[in-house]
């Protein structure tokens, strides 16, 4: 703008001289009124362009001077010439020679007239020397290399001489101007009818020779007619240096300062040309030609500068001169150009000035590169249709100022091209319009001022910058008019005060654009007056815009549409400052942000009137507009007026808001404005939105006078509130913010009366909705969002609520947003009402399921749904355990199904199992063969095998006696032997090394503590496998002690030599059940004894105690060896002993410990029946007893021998065991029952006596006892064994036969307990998984190990085996009720949590937990484990008495067999 001004008023002086030229009476006559302004010039001001007429050809060099005899010198020009002296010359000189030419240091060489002018063309150097001086009007220096040292000076200030003719460079009259040149001279003369651009003194001139200035500077105006006070202009210097140029000191061509009383009466002439071209330029000197100071300051003169390399940077100046009297207006700057770069600069040293410098003849011809307008220089491009243009920068730094045009005459069009454009707190003015086109313009506290002067045909301005537009710290650009801002990068307001305002304003083609915290887009201007470019608004029609759903591709600044604020062709638009505009619109943009801090609004900006306009009282008391909703009414003394109409579509709304309708007063309102973004064919990709988004309608606010676009009369009134206007979006996805707001609501009306407006419309038009599997939500509403009516003042009614819609939603989807339809419904038809989904059919939807939303919503039935627990399966959601019910017919034949099955497959076990281990049973009762070595009438034990197996008369025929060890072989309670021999080997041992020998035998047959940890820590988790466990150890400990007694002991104790040298006195054996062990004590063979071994009647009374506890895993058993059997046979037959001993065990089998006052009866009436009868006659009989009691309370049972003599006489007394027997039989009885009643009474009162001191139970010591049926009622036992209380269920049985049936009946159950845990888990499964791992780790496992526990009992070789596996396999079958109670547990829990939900529909005998059957399956386990155990119990005793006539009523029948 400013360079336009300057282009056309240079072009209007130029203009003006040219008509003092031709008719200087027009001129005179022009100067001699007082009212002449350049005004008046206007008729023929713009015809043509000024061009100065060409310089004439330089005259002929004169003479050459002489070195000696002109100058007085000392040399010759053609060698070396020195001037030692001063000299003053009268008139110009032409100095010429070959050689060198200096001027000592201290030496003047003037001529100081003015337009004196002297040459100096040598082919040598030249000097001047330091502190000397050249003074002349002009000076030109030819030459080879120069030095122009410290201190010493070209000087041609105010020498000038005659300026160019035709030019105005002295101003006229006496105003005392400046001078002009370079720039234009001030003037300090105060006009009101003008401006202060449009007072100048001197005008300048030389414009075509700014690339070789050598044009004489003007002289200033005076104030007197009489006297002239004014300071001539500055003269010419000219360098031509071939080589090298040292600048040290000061080339000055500034203008004279004006005269009289300190220069206050005379106007100062301008700078002088200085022209310098050299190859290297060195030194720091001064380079002048400024503008002389005065009354008012000369302009600046012309300075070029063509130097290849410049090492150091000369100061140069070519500002204005002060003027004194008005110091704010200095002359202007000015021009220095820079050959090398082509660059220009107009600098006025920080001078203020309203005066400027004109820039002519743009662009100049080669291009010039950089342009610097700075420092307070003013430059202005006055001619019309002028174009600037460089190829490099324009930078307008430090208060610069570029005008283009004419502030009077903004009409016409001016061109900036430039690669950058730099402003720092500097300013554009542009009169007219500008087309700008940059690649980077960056502006800081910076301004371009567009006046379009209300002229259509010049009324769009355009910016374009491809790369890079950035304002920062207040900068603004301001148009009057249209304005375009076009760019292929990214524009930039930084921060507060950032403006961009027009009246229509049209960005466009920018990559991004940031609108940074308080930062301003406006589009039109605030209070801006109506003119022909003022946008006009649509609010009389009721058609809608074509261009708001179809705009222009061309993103052209057109008048002829409705935007007022336009963004086009932006890809992302970041807003944190203000967008505000009546018809804001943003086409082809992808992403918009509004940040917390942004607001885009257009607010209030609507119409005053429009469709839907409030009315009004006579009162002056208005209704509200209306527009998405009706306007309240307006009341005032119960007097109504009602409110504005509602108008438009809520589907596609298009209309700005309507005003309170009195726009002809001073008071009124406006409607909300129109904000779109987007296009039909366009859309958005994202709008987020943290700020706000405003089309509210005007508030009416009393003590506010409003200019509005129609004129305004001075009345008043109390106006209703503006309607909300418009937001409508086109859009693919919406981010509505906490903090965001999106509003239209009405205007609130005054507090007399007025109504309020009514809400506006907001329409979400939403583009290519995904829908099926590809969707995705659409919005994000966190934010709000307004359309309601404003409030009516005192008795004003409210205005009605506007609109809030969006496009019609696919199938499936619901609402303003698009949102799925809610779980359960479905919506089979478009359309956005929440009543189109429809509830689905409630009989479709399973038992344990439940309606779920699918992505794109459920457009068709049946709805989608999923079970309520991953455990149901789809599409019935049942348990795995009723899928697999379901799939086989149901739980009735698949329970049918099941059976058949298992039975099925425990028949294909039983021949399996027959096939691979044999058949078990025996037909029936046989006779025994003599001789065979396995006879089945016997129990299989161990001590039975080895007598059948091993034939050893010779051992026992050595046996001396047999020593039992003390104790249960538990962890707890060790075998253990006591220290005293007893009486039977004292005689064969040594005592002391007994002694030691049983302390080294009870210290081998001791556990470790860890042992027994690792028992109770099993007997928690597994009995059985702490079974295994005991049983494990007690065989490592049994030949542990066998090997020491074998191959570790010396047999030290022993008084036999043969037997310590054989090792073969001592032996350790134990029963099969490792609870009971013994040591057998042999003669030698060198003890020379007779009376050893004794007899079988000499031993007797003897002890056999029983192995086993009576406990269901180890029942009680006469353990019978071949020394035994040996030692029996002396009075009583093998066959009778094998007989006796089988019978005994077979009735031993059925005591149960914890039991044992019931069940060792029958046991006593056994012996009483069968044994004794048998026995008598072989003169033995046997008896129940127990035997070693332990300070633990620990005893043996077992039966006690003893013989019975005919004869009546007393034989001799023997002590056995602490007992006394004599050897008549009826004594015997009799005494040894009054012994045991005293015994037994000991025996209680020591216990007792235990309870109070532990040590007098240790030492009481109890051997034996027998035990009859009275003495049983006096028995006590210690209750430890873990199965006590499962005693009644898991107990050795009398055998039933039919082995087969019993083995295929175990093998169905066992099948059947199989399938009933699989089925179990699956239920508890579809509870959860947590009960799932409780019934199956509260026990770890053991409600599944019954089974291979089975299988592999059932499938063992040999009887005895298979009986000790069925044993275990029993265990595992009674401990699972562990689990099964487990089990029982969760399925109640989980019932009675699960007993208040109700489903739609069940099915008929559901094995679910959700109804009553859950107990089955764990009632069927119990009651499946409950006749397994049965079974187990028959089974074992089939394998362990196979002779089922050991338990024969008929006393001949057992004998006999």
């Amino acid at each position: 703008m400013a360079q336009f001004h300057s282009h056309l008023l240079h072009f209007a002086i130029f203009y003006a001289i040219f008509a003092l030229a031709t008719s200087p009476s027009f001129v005179v006559a022009a100067l001699n009124r007082e009212d002449f302004s350049i005004v008046d010039l206007d008729w023929n001001l713009f015809h043509q362009d000024y061009s100065p007429p060409a310089p004439p050809p330089p005259p002929p060099h004169p003479p050459s001077v002489s070195c000696t005899d002109d100058l007085g010198g000392v040399g010759s020009l053609d060698t070396s010439c020195q001037i030692e002296k001063d000299l003053n010359l009268t008139g110009d000189v032409y100095i010429e020679g070959k050689g060198n030419f200096y001027i000592l240091p201290g030496v003047r060489f003037d001529c100081a007239s003015p337009g004196c002018y002297l040459t100096v063309n040598i082919t040598g150097n030249f000097s001047l020397g330091n502190s000397s001086s050249i003074v002349a009007g002009g000076f030109e220096l030819v030459a080879n290399n120069a030095s122009i040292l410290d201190g010493s000076t070209v000087n041609t200030t105010g020498l000038a001489g005659d300026p160019p003719p035709q030019t105005s460079g002295t101003p006229q009259g006496i105003d005392g101007a400046g001078g002009g040149h370079g720039g234009r001279g001030a003037c300090c003369l105060v006009d009101s009818k003008k401006l202060p651009e449009d007072v100048w003194g001197g005008d300048a001139y030389s414009w075509s020779a700014l690339q070789k200035p050598w044009s004489y500077g003007s002289k200033g105006g005076s104030t007197s007619k009489e006297v002239d006070y004014g300071g001539l202009g500055g003269g010419r210097v000219k360098l031509d240096i071939k080589n090298l140029l040292e600048v040290n000191g000061s080339i000055l061509a500034d203008g004279g300062d004006g005269g009289g009383d300190g220069g206050t009466k005379g106007g100062g002439g301008s700078g002088g040309s200085i022209y310098i071209k050299a190859y290297k330029m060195i030194g720091g000197g001064r380079i002048s030609a400024c503008g002389g100071n005065g009354h008012a300051g000369g302009g600046g003169g012309r300075v070029s500068v063509d130097v290849f390399s410049r090492h150091d940077e000369p100061q140069i100046f070519v500002h204005g001169g002060s003027s004194y009297s008005c110091p704010e207006n200095a002359g202007a700057a000015g021009t220095l150009y820079d050959a090398v770069p082509r660059s220009l600069v107009i600098d006025n040293f920080n001078q203020s000035t309203d005066t400027e410098t004109l820039l002519m003849d743009f662009p100049n011809q080669p291009l010039l590169t950089n342009v610097y307008v700075q420092n307070n220089a003013k430059a202005t491009v006055p001619l019309l249709w002028s174009r600037v243009q460089v190829q490099g920068q324009i930078s307008l730094l430090c208060h610069g100022v570029l005008s283009f045009g004419l502030q009077h005459y903004p009409s016409s069009e001016f061109e900036l091209l430039a690669e950058e454009l730099l402003m720092s707190e500097s300013e554009i003015k542009v009169y007219g319009a500008l087309r700008m086109s940059v690649k980077m313009f960056l502006m800081w506290n910076s301004k371009m001022i567009i006046d379009g002067g209300g002229d259509f045909a010049v009324a769009t301005s355009l910016l374009e910058a491809s790369n890079l537009v950035v304002l920062k710290e207040s900068s603004v650009i301001h148009s009057n008019a249209n304005l375009g801002v076009h760019g292929q990068g990214l524009l930039n307001l930084s921060g507060p005060g950032d403006l961009i305002e027009a009246q229509r304003l049209v960005l466009s083609l920018f990559y991004s654009i940031h609108l940074g915290y308080g930062s301003v887009l406006r589009g039109p201007l605030e209070n801006a007056t109506t003119d022909s470019v003022t946008p006009k608004l649509y609010c009389n029609s009721e058609d809608c815009p074509a261009e708001l759903f179809h705009p222009p591709e061309d993103c052209n600044v057109n008048s002829s549409l409705s935007f007022t604020l336009q963004i086009c062709r932006v890809e992302d638009i970041t807003v944190e400052g203000l967008v505000k505009g009546s018809v804001v619109h943003f086409h082809r943009a992808r992403t918009i942000v509004v940040q917390s801090s942004g607001t885009i609004s257009a607010t209030g900006m609507g119409c005053t009137g429009g469709l839907g306009r409030g009315n009004l009282l006579s009162t002056g008391i208005g209704s509200g507009g209306g527009h998405g909703g009706k306007g309240g009414a307006g009341c005032y003394n119960s007097s109504c007026v009602a409110g504005g109409k509602a108008y438009g579509n809520a589907e596609l709304p298009c209309e700005l808001g309507s005003g309170s309708g009195n726009d002809s007063s001073d008071a009124f309102t406006a409607g909300g404005g129109i904000i779109a973004m987007g296009s039909w064919e366009h859309p958005l990709s994202t709008l987020s939105i943290q700020g706000s988004v405003r089309a509210d309608g005007e508030s009416f606010e009393s003590t506010s006078i409003k200019g509005k676009y129609t004129a305004v009369k001075n009345s008043s009134g109390d106006p209703g509130g503006g309607s909300g206007g418009t937001v409508l979006i086109f859009l693919h996805t919406l981010d509505l913010g906490d903090s965001a707001v999106l509003s239209t609501v009405g205007g609130y009306g005054s507090a007399n009366g007025a109504g309020g407006g009514g809400g506006g419309r907001i329409h979400f038009h939403w583009s290519d909705i995904p829908t099926g599997d590809v969707y995705q939500p659409i919005a994000t509403v966190n934010g709000s969002i307004h359309a309601g009516g404003g409030e009516g003042g005192n008795q004003g009614g409210n205005g009605e609520n506007g609109t809030v819609t969006g496009k019609a939603c696919p199938k499936g989807l619901y609402g303003t947003f698009c949102k799925e339809c809610p779980a359960g419904t479905y919506k089979n038809v478009a359309g956005s009402d929440r009543a189109l989904c429809l509830p689905c059919p409630v009989q479709e939807l399973p038992n344990r399921a439940s309606y779920i939303t699918v992505r794109g919503g459920v457009a068709e039935t049946p709805c989608p749904y999923k079970c309520i627990s991953d455990r149901y399966h789809m599409p019935l959601c049942y348990t795995a355990l009723e899928e697999l019910i379901y799939t086989f017919g149901g739980p009735w034949l698949f329970g049918l199904l099941l059976i058949a099955l298992l039975i099925l497959l425990a028949l294909v076990l039983s021949v399996a199992r027959m096939k691979f281990v044999g058949v078990d049973e025996s037909p029936g009762p046989a006779p025994t063969q003599h001789g065979s070595q396995i006879d089945h009438s016997f129990p299989f034990l161990e001590s039975l095998n080895e007598v059948l197996e091993t034939n050893r008369v010779e051992e026992s025929q050595s046996h001396v006696h047999r020593m039992y060890f003390m104790g249960p072989n538990t962890f707890s309670e060790p075998w253990h032997l006591p220290h005293t021999p007893p009486d039977q080997i004292k005689e064969i041992v040594y005592e002391g090394a007994f002694n030691t020998f049983v302390d080294e035998i009870n210290a081998i047959a001791a556990y470790q503590w860890w042992e027994g940890a690792a028992y109770s820590i099993l007997s928690i988790i597994a009995y059985p496998l702490a079974w295994s466990w005991k049983q494990w150890r007690r065989r490592l400990k049994l030949q542990r002690l066998r090997e020491f007694v074998r191959s570790e002991y010396d047999h030290a104790c022993l008084r036999s030599c043969r037997s310590r040298a054989l090792y073969e006195g001592i032996k350790v054996a134990a029963s099969s059940d490792l609870m009971l062990a013994y040591v057998d004590f042999f003669l030698g063979g060198d003890e020379k004894r007779s009376d050893l071994p004794p007899h079988l009647h000499q031993r007797l009374p003897m002890s056999f105690p029983f192995g086993g506890d009576g406990s269901y895993m180890t029942p009680f058993s006469l353990h019978c060896d071949n020394i035994i059997t040996s030692l029996m046979s002396q009075s009583v037959p093998p066959t009778t002993w094998f007989r006796l001993v089988a019978g005994l065990n077979a009735q031993l089998r059925l005591v149960r410990r914890g039991r044992l006052r019931v069940t060792f009866r029958p046991v006593l009436r056994w012996l009483e029946n069968y044994a004794n009868p048998a026995l008598r006659i072989h003169g033995i009989g046997v008896d129940l007893a127990w035997f070693h009691a332990t300070a633990c309370g620990y005893c043996h049972y077992g039966i006690l021998v003893y013989a019975i003599e005919e004869e009546s006489s007393p034989t001799s007394i023997r002590s056995f065991d602490g007992a006394v027997w004599t050897e008549q039989e009826s004594r015997l009885k009799s005494t040894f029952e009054g012994n045991l009643l005293d015994h037994m009474r000991d025996e209680t009162l020591s216990r007792q006596a235990h309870r109070n001191t532990e040590s007098n139970m240790r030492r009481k010591r109890l051997h034996v006892g027998i035990l009859d049926a009275n003495s049983l009622q006096m028995l006590e036992e210690k209750r430890r064994d873990v199965f006590c209380l499962l005693s009644f269920i898991l107990h050795n049985s009398k055998p039933v036969g039919h082995q087969d049936l019993v083995g295929l009946v175990i093998s169905v159950l066992l099948l059947g307990d199989f399938s009933l845990v699989l089925l179990t888990l699956l239920q508890l499964y579809s509870f959860s998984m947590m009960d799932l791992f409780l019934v199956l780790f509260i026990l770890p496992f053991g409600i599944l190990l019954p089974f291979p526990a089975g299988i592999n009992a059932l499938f063992s070789h040999g009887p005895r085996r298979s009986a000790g596996l069925s044993r275990v396999y029993a265990l595992w079958n009674i401990l699972s009720l562990v689990n099964v109670v487990v089990a029982f547990l969760c399925g109640f829990v989980h019932y009675r949590t699960q007993s208040s939900k109700k489903h739609p529909s069940f099915q008929p005998w559901s094995l679910s937990m959700d109804e009553s059957e859950w107990w089955i399956f764990p009632t069927g386990l119990v009651v499946c484990k409950f006749f397994q155990s049965k079974l187990i119990n028959w089974h074992v005793a089939n394998l362990e008495i196979q002779d089922r006539s050991l338990y024969s009523n008929d006393f001949e029948l057992f004998w006999q067999s």
